[in-house]
């Protein structure tokens, strides 16, 4: 996993907070703003949205579709564009964790959140931890998929927050390059392992479904 880091953030290199660093920038900025043939979470939100009204059929589209991308042959053409990104990241983990971003974007964008804001994006990207997300925002006290729980991000110190982002970034490729996880480096060349697919399908559906838990329809806070 180009030897980023092997643990979560506590006494890691320079070295390695900067690569961390580089790769949650890549997460967001591409995951939610799009680059290139790489459309942006809320074009894609917006192309799921058959009508008014329907955000919530339409998240379950998108979902589908996300985890059709990273699942199948053609992940790197069409919805995907991959091909034609200069990804700074490793392949197996950038792959998919900007198609997942993305995919949390779209919902938070569905459900009325503002992307551009700070504490939007840093749930996005505690979306793609899973349980591990929300665990790690109760530990600075914010109850993910509440309706205080932008309010409580707002109230911590931008440095903390940029600190909480590159905690989940560690563990986010730790898990990626120790588990194998996400592997989608081996669909790349030889197309057709199943198991690999699965996974990563699994994964997709996994955070998608925590997306829509911390970004609730019936939130009323302002982001």
């Amino acid at each position: 996993m180009d030897n980023v880091v092997a643990n979560d953030g506590d006494g890691a290199s320079e070295h390695g907070d900067t690569k961390v660093e580089k790769f949650v920038d890549t997460v967001l900025s591409v995951g939610l703003e799009g680059k290139g043939p790489f459309k942006s979470a809320r074009e894609i939100a917006d192309e799921h949205l058959t009508r008014p009204g329907d955000a919530e059929k339409a998240i379950q589209r998108l979902i589908a579709t996300h985890a059709r991308v990273v699942g199948a042959s053609g992940f790197a053409t069409g919805l995907g564009g991959f091909v034609t990104l200069p990804v700074t990241v490793p392949t197996d983990v950038g792959v998919f964790y900007v198609q997942a971003s993305r995919c949390a974007g779209s919902v938070a964008h569905l459900r009325g959140y503002e992307l551009e804001s700070d504490e939007v994006r840093s749930v996005v990207l505690m979306s793609l931890l899973g349980a591990g997300g929300v665990a790690m925002a109760a530990e600075f006290g914010v109850n993910l998929g509440t309706r205080a729980a932008l309010a409580a991000l707002k109230k911590v110190p931008g440095r903390v927050l940029m600190d909480i982002n590159k905690k989940v970034g560690f563990r986010l490729v730790t898990k990626a390059g120790t588990t194998g996880v996400v592997n989608l480096s081996k669909l790349v060349p030889f197309v057709g392992g199943g198991v690999g697919a699965s996974v990563n399908v699994v994964g997709m559906r996994s955070i998608g479904g925590y997306a829509k838990g911390n970004f609730p329809a019936d939130d009323d806070v302002s982001a």
